[in-house]
């Protein structure tokens, strides 16, 4: 088992919940397509969409060796920035799909600030919920399921060659957790001593250095960090977002959470099952899951 049950299922919980989140503000755009703050999508005709996964995955290698650039010459205030500008970005645009743009906007601010300079567990996971549906409301429009399950499985690949082979995301999770600024879910919590479980493991089996969070049991237990990245989180979205817009579906109809379901059994199965000294890429078990969910859907529409 990766965690303990409590901390797995603190994770699969707020995954679901950053899926539905997500789910709601991506119906939001697809009915009002109009981004707040005058942001624009890039434009895409439908008979072209089928390719547009090669822009977006080529978009996340460059923002992977920007990032580890940065972890190389430890340029810390950079990441601030870039981090903190990202985050505000993403919860005003969640935000402006229930609530009023300017008073989105100003919240969006104040919680990015908190996140950024006063981090805490509930402001962080908080935040995490909300910004991925942003992410989805832009490329949802412009994919289709062709692009989109190409990108799961470009993504999958790249998941498992960043962790078992190469192992560069395991020193950018590191500068993360040095810096405080993770994207993805974190919870802290105790490990009794004859687990013998090392510290700052990240739920799919990524390690991350992050800082200890003091507790009265000090003394009997060690610090842990159960912890879920946020392209595990973010890819399922956008994998049922696209479904969504291809069968037209509704918030309110239950087939599009079909997908977050067993996108989530995968995810837990992983966590249930992994032996907490190895490294494990989540995406390929995560796409697998929502490939499933998509079988389901498409026998059900």
């Amino acid at each position: 088992m990766k965690h303990n049950i409590t901390a797995i299922s603190f994770l699969i919980a707020i995954f679901l919940l950053a899926q539905v989140v997500g789910l709601a503000v991506t119906a939001h755009y697809l009915e009002k397509p109009e981004l707040p703050m005058k942001i624009e999508r890039p434009s895409v005709p439908e008979q072209q969409q089928s390719y547009t996964f090669i822009p977006i995955f080529i978009f996340i290698i460059i923002a992977t060796l920007l990032g580890l650039l940065l972890v190389k010459f430890s340029m810390m205030r950079l990441w601030k920035f870039w981090f903190l500008l990202s985050v505000w970005l993403c919860l005003s645009i969640s935000f402006s799909a229930f609530i009023p743009e300017k008073i989105a906007i100003g919240i969006a601010v104040v919680l990015a600030l908190l996140k950024v300079f006063r981090p805490n567990v509930i402001i962080h996971n908080f935040t995490e919920v909300f910004i991925y549906g942003a992410l989805a409301a832009i490329f949802v429009p412009i994919l289709n399921v062709t692009a989109v399950v190409v990108l799961l499985a470009l993504i999958s690949i790249y998941d498992y060659i960043a962790v078992r082979r190469t192992k560069h995301m395991v020193k950018l999770a590191k500068f993360q957790g040095k810096s405080k600024m993770f994207a993805g879910i974190l919870l802290p919590y105790n490990i009794k001593k004859e687990e013998k479980k090392p510290e700052g493991h990240i739920a799919y089996g990524k390690k991350v250095n992050i800082p200890k969070v003091s507790s009265k049991k000090a003394d009997s237990a060690k610090q842990g960090v159960a912890i879920l990245g946020g392209g595990d989180i973010g890819f399922p979205l956008l994998f049922a977002g696209v479904v969504m817009k291809q069968f037209s579906l509704a918030f309110s109809d239950y087939r599009i959470f079909i997908i977050p379901l067993f996108a989530a059994v995968s995810l837990a199965m992983l966590f249930l099952f992994a032996d907490n000294k190895k490294f494990y890429p989540a995406m390929p078990y995560i796409s697998a899951g929502c490939l499933a969910g998509y079988g389901i859907v498409w026998l059900l529409v």
